[in-house]
């Protein structure tokens, strides 16, 4: 018992060695995190290319969501997964997420194809809505956050607009 309450009064007292060490290793951890992203690193584009409903058996309608990723940078982009959102008239719709993703080519694009099925009371309230007025125009919006890997930035998309169903 006498070599464990040695080590760590040790720890504790006399300059805190043991506590600069760590505090030291932990910075060089930090330090090497940020240096494995690319000073170069540009933020990769993202566009919405199409939303097509499925035909599907049950309740809730089912879509498509297409997405088309431009990688600009020199090096190849494997996204790790991604999750996205979708709101019509101001009501989450669609909530889903996304894994086993293309590999974006450096300086390439591809599609992503996202299935997504609307929530059903979120549905209700923007159907309510257009069977109150359906000349009136419903602003939607799309978002979406793609994970390409731990040392680097999380790409966020935010799309806005208005969609008219006359």
């Amino acid at each position: 018992m006498e070599p464990c309450n040695k080590l760590l009064t040790t720890a504790t007292t006399g300059n805190g060695i043991l506590a600069r060490r760590v505090f030291g290793a932990l910075f060089l951890l930090v330090a090497a995190g940020c240096a494995t992203v690319p000073a170069d690193f540009r933020q990769p584009g993202v566009s919405v290319v199409s939303v097509t409903p499925r035909l599907a058996n049950s309740i809730a309608p089912e879509f498509d969501i297409v997405l088309r990723v431009t990688n600009p940078n020199r090096s190849a982009l494997a996204i790790k997964g991604l999750t996205y959102t979708i709101d019509l008239a101001g009501s989450q719709v669609v909530q889903g997420v996304a894994s086993d993703l293309p590999k974006i080519a450096a300086y390439g694009e591809a599609e992503v194809t996202l299935g997504a099925q609307a929530d059903l009371l979120g549905g209700l309230n923007v159907l309510s809505r257009i069977l109150a007025d359906p000349a009136s125009p419903i602003d939607f919006e799309f978002n979406a956050e793609i994970d390409i890997g731990t040392f680097y930035p999380m790409i966020r998309v935010n799309k806005r607009g208005v969609v008219s169903f006359r």
